[in-house]
């Protein structure tokens, strides 16, 4: 009795697909949606993080995130905290719920006076400017991905800073 001989890889490659290599290709690909899917705003995510602003800008780094509960009584229930840092300044938000669909974002850069900043959401911009001592406030944004563009003071000299897309 003859064994039969395994195909090569050369004469496996060159066939056509048949019907028994479309179930098995069905079967992985469930498999991969089963326990690693596609996050559903993937495409979203990444539209919104690669602008022709970004390509010009300087990149800002997530440092910290953390949640401040109970810090200023129930209303602070539930907020956080993030910290950016690029080359040229350093930002803070806190980000404290007011309802099911909108947050405030209070924030402080340093060096920071004069400081634009643009608060990008899928659904809009909003703009603000940091006082003297570097503070700024959006109030009522709706919740949903976000991101901060930072732009020195006057629209002078110096780099754009942009931030990572955060969820707020």
């Amino acid at each position: 009795m003859t064994t039969p001989s395994r195909p090569t890889l050369d004469e496996l490659t060159e066939g056509q697909l048949d019907a028994t290599d479309s179930r098995v290709l069905a079967q992985v690909a469930q498999l991969y949606d089963t326990l690693d899917p596609v996050p559903d705003d993937l495409v979203e995510r990444i539209s919104f993080g690669i602008t022709l602003d970004a390509l010009h800008a300087e990149i800002a780094e997530l440092q910290r995130s953390s949640e401040l509960v109970g810090v200023r009584g129930d209303e602070a229930a539930g907020a956080q905290t993030v910290t950016f840092t690029s080359t040229t300044m350093t930002t803070m938000v806190t980000i404290t719920p007011l309802s099911g669909d909108t947050v405030r974002v209070d924030g402080w850069i340093a060096p920071g006076a004069g400081v634009t900043i643009e608060l990008r959401q899928t659904s809009g911009s909003q703009h603000a400017t940091a006082d003297d001592d570097g503070r700024f406030v959006f109030d009522g944004v709706p919740t949903g991905l976000a991101q901060f563009v930072l732009r020195p003071p006057g629209g002078g000299e110096g780099t754009a800073v942009v931030t990572p897309a955060i969820k707020l």
